[in-house]
């Protein structure tokens, strides 16, 4: 995703979601730095890949440690899954999420320092890492992500990353948040897996361990695979530097809804 500050259009949902500030009773320095502020120093951080402490002053975003406590405090009030949320319900009001069929895959990033769901990556040489398990609808907006060790293979992370789908209102009716399809690679390809989808009435679209040529895998789900370059895009995710797994997470949520508005841009 190319670099740029937050837009009017992202900024109008996040605000309202943003908890006032309560001064504490024992009294303490007064909060001079504007959220809007704070909200693209921590954009510049996540696409840049800077360290917190490196974030350039002259920018006008404040200090590093200033917008990591924002990034914390928000995380701690919900702020950003609700955010993710809100922009999924404006596609959805607009009947721009394609939920006739939904792709599922894994990515693995290094993380260096240790930390919550890590583990050795068996394709990185036994090195520390961790896997961001996404899944997306037929466009590619990302609709759930969760976070395991890169030593879990990915079918374990199957029915937990499927649970995490949102309920999305916005239309008449009920609030989705079933596909009709799903569609994933041979490393899904375990009885678990499709029995899980049976019973919740999603049809399996997973390839087929020695049936199935790769030729025929990407017809639908090169979308997943885009989805992940646009995360790896971002210096920030590149290589997962934060040790807690709250502030890792936050930083997918942020560039999920982000990716959502944008398809609210083109599309609504």
């Amino acid at each position: 995703m190319a670099r740029r500050k937050i837009s009017n259009e992202l900024w109008a949902v996040l605000e309202p979601l943003i908890p006032a500030f309560t001064p504490s009773p024992k009294g303490g320095r007064r909060r001079i730095v504007d959220d809007r502020a704070a909200l693209n120093g921590i954009l510049y951080v996540l696409h840049t890949g800077v360290p917190w402490e490196e974030l350039p002053q002259e920018l006008g975003f404040s200090s590093g440690m200033t917008c990591w406590r924002r990034l914390r405090d928000w995380q701690a009030a919900g702020v950003w899954s609700r955010l993710h949320l809100a922009m999924l319900c404006r596609l959805r009001e607009h009947d721009q999420i394609d939920w006739e069929r939904a792709s599922l895959d894994a990515a693995s990033v290094a993380k260096p320092p240790g930390g919550q769901e890590t583990g050795p990556n068996p394709t990185d040489r036994g090195k520390l890492g961790s896997k961001r398990h996404l899944v997306v609808d037929a466009r590619g907006v990302p609709l759930a992500i969760t976070v395991t060790g890169a030593n879990r293979h990915d079918s374990m992370a199957f029915g937990r990353t499927l649970d995490t789908l949102p309920a999305v209102p916005g239309l008449s009716g009920s609030p989705r948040k079933r596909p009709g399809k799903l569609h994933a690679d041979k490393g899904y390809d375990f009885a678990r897996c499709r029995r899980y989808l049976k019973q919740r009435a999603i049809t399996a679209r997973i390839a087929r361990r020695g049936v199935e040529k790769r030729e025929r895998l990407g017809q639908h789900r090169w979308v997943v695979e885009r989805t992940h370059a646009w995360f790896a895009g971002l210096g920030k995710l590149r290589i997962r530097f934060e040790r807690r797994l709250d502030i890792h997470i936050v930083l997918l949520c942020l560039p999920a809804a982000v990716i959502c508005s944008r398809f609210v841009d083109d599309l609504c």
